[in-house]
């Protein structure tokens, strides 16, 4: 694999300097202890946790306060928090900070689920403009020291676009910095990102750091679209699924000291076995710990001469001697298959009607009687 260089570059969000300007996505079901773990490993930047639920947080939680978890080797920590009522969101934000569980907070305003934006969470929250403002607002007061940036997407739909005002409101409320996935609700994770807005946003928001999130797939990605568009940095989600080492090539990338990598299918298996090992140690239990991988069987394996025999066994193994017995038939000197490793991966789908309360769209205001039905935004579980 060939990666362009770009020159040396360091991100600083508020007090936090980082020598590459990269920062993990979080992604439910994903971004845990041990993926985040797996991924600091072989390169360098930002990891941030699974999306929480800020109302799950306050409350303690058992799930959520295990989610919110770091490891010891984890630095800088990092926390997304999701929610739709400012007094709640301050009041996790209170806790993450009193009780020492992160070095930096996220506010998810990006998340286009129907569950979510249904009930006017998440993509669909920006458009009303002061209960944006309000949350992000209150919620960096509430952090104190702790740096609190925000991610979101271009807007409901392409006749509803609201990051450059939700970019304005968050640089005013003293966001240490904005990530913009560049697509809207609607596209969900079809079609191409347009990073043409980021390069939008980066004019209008000029205090704070601007990033840059939508098919980030390898390194050369991420230097074209930091040279495209002029962001300081980039956000990388579907793209490390199954791919971890993408932070090393990152950080070579962006003329940090990384190792180099050559991913032949002995050096993908290893990937493989080591983040079902610390599943299981995050997990506390071999046979969860081995479910858990088996979502990633694909991901890490795709264009790799695997048969589908040896990949069904790696989607039903149950423990970790099964599945070193399965990879020790590999060809471990196969080489890196190119194009066909390379590309999207993860959800994709189709554009979509975004499901949003009944009325939404006709103010930017919220109306007397949709706090109640704001409040069932506050979905229960968290990493959702």
């Amino acid at each position: 694999m060939t990666i362009a260089a770009a020159p040396a570059r360091a991100l600083r969000i508020g007090p936090i300097d980082l020598d590459v300007p990269v920062v993990l996505a979080p992604m439910a079901g994903i971004t845990n202890t041990a993926f985040r773990r797996l991924c600091r490993e072989y390169g360098a930047g930002l990891y941030v946790s699974e999306m929480i639920t800020s109302r799950a947080l306050v409350e303690h939680n058992d799930t959520t306060m295990r989610l919110i978890q770091h490891h010891e080797s984890e630095t800088p920590r990092s926390i997304q928090l999701y929610g739709v009522d400012p007094k709640t969101i301050a009041e996790a934000v209170r806790i993450i900070v009193a009780e020492d569980h992160a070095d930096h907070i996220d506010l998810n305003f990006g998340c286009p689920v129907p569950k979510v934006t249904r009930k006017g969470g998440g993509a669909a929250l920006p458009w009303k403009t002061k209960l944006f403002a309000d949350i992000v607002d209150q919620a960096v007061k509430a952090a104190g020291p702790l740096p609190l940036t925000v991610k979101m997407r271009k807007g409901i739909d392409a006749d509803h676009l609201t990051f450059i005002d939700a970019g304005r409101a968050a640089e005013d409320a003293g966001a240490a910095a904005v990530a913009l996935h560049a697509r809207t609700a609607s596209e969900f994770y079809s079609g191409h990102a347009d990073w043409s807005a980021i390069g939008e946003l980066k004019q209008a928001v000029t205090s704070i750091p601007v990033l840059g999130n939508g098919d980030i797939w390898s390194a050369d990605d991420a230097v074209q679209m930091m040279a495209e568009t002029d962001c300081d940095g980039v956000v990388v989600g579907r793209g490390c699924l199954g791919r971890p080492w993408l932070f090393g090539d990152l950080a070579a990338a962006f003329g940090a000291p990384s190792r180099p990598v050559d991913a032949t299918l002995g050096f993908v298996a290893d990937a493989f076995r080591r983040h079902a090992e610390l599943l299981v140690e995050f997990l506390g239990d071999e046979d969860h710990g081995c479910r858990d991988i088996r979502k990633h069987v694909a991901w890490y394996f795709k264009g790799y001469p695997v048969g589908s025999d040896i990949r069904t066994g790696l989607a039903t193994a149950q423990s970790l001697a099964h599945i070193d017995e399965l990879l020790g038939q590999l060809d471990h000197d196969a080489p890196y298959p190119g194009a066909d490793a390379e590309g999207q991966r993860g959800r994709a789908g189709r554009p979509k009607r975004p499901a949003l309360p009944d009325k939404w769209l006709e103010s930017r205001e919220i109306a007397a009687d949709t706090g109640e039905m704001l409040r069932g935004a506050e979905i229960e579980n968290s990493g959702g």
